[in-house]
């Protein structure tokens, strides 16, 4: 009797913590449906101006994707390559540094060259204005891949590092991703904005596993109760 209390202490703490893993990705789903939709509706505003220095303590993740305009003048001969795999194959994102009039820089993502054409990257004279999506830094690397400044080798568009490389001040702590204004490279607005959402499926395996979790135990029960009489 002692046993069949151990064991059905056990899978009712089971069932309970499958149960609650289960809802927990319910709500989960709940938050990425929410997130989706506004991230929807914010890429399809109009452009707002860039965040100045004033705004930069205050920027979260919930600001990626506002669409955004900035002036200044590009710094020549600044380009960093980051590596990048698009729809139009592999290559690199060119980083440049842009510029304002108050004096403070932000990195702009100006498009995409492929590999073969790293160096077809011509940068606009005099003063610009960029559209595009504000972008949350991505430090570190990429998966299995550390950005390596001192080898100028970069996975993923880490301002921070970036900015310490080109010996930039007064940095913005995002990048803008350029919306695409010719088909000239770089090739600008390959923004790909998809988050993963399987929130549901992993729901309903653990549902399923404490379902079996109960159905398995009755089975057990049933059977000892038989093989006892």
């Amino acid at each position: 009797m002692r046993g069949h209390g151990v064991f059905l202490t056990f899978a009712a703490l089971a069932t309970l913590l499958f149960l609650g893993l289960g809802i927990w990705q319910v709500q989960r789903l709940g938050w990425k449906l929410d997130l989706i939709e506004r991230v929807d509706a914010r890429v399809g505003a109009d452009p707002i101006a860039a965040p100045g220095p004033d705004a930069w303590s205050t920027l979260t993740s919930d600001n990626e994707y506002t669409p955004v305009k900035l002036s200044g003048d590009y710094a020549r001969g600044q380009d960093t390559l980051v590596q990048a795999v698009t729809d139009l194959g592999g290559g690199f994102w060119v980083m440049t540094p842009l510029t304002t009039a108050e004096g403070w820089t932000v990195l702009v993502n100006r498009g995409f060259v492929a590999a073969e054409k790293r160096d077809d990257r011509p940068l606009p004279a005099g003063n610009v204005t960029v559209t595009g999506l504000l972008r949350m830094s991505q430090p570190g690397g990429a998966f299995l891949r550390d950005n390596d400044p001192d080898a100028d080798r970069w996975y993923s568009r880490d301002i921070a590092a970036i900015a310490g490389k080109l010996g930039l001040n007064d940095t913005a702590p995002y990048f803008i991703d350029a919306s695409r204004s010719a088909e000239t490279p770089p090739v600008g607005g390959l923004t790909v904005i998809q988050f993963r959402n399987n929130h549901l499926s992993y729901a309903l395996t653990w549902f399923a596993m404490a379902a079996g979790t109960v159905a398995l135990t009755f089975i057990a029960l049933h059977r000892t109760s038989v093989g006892q009489k």
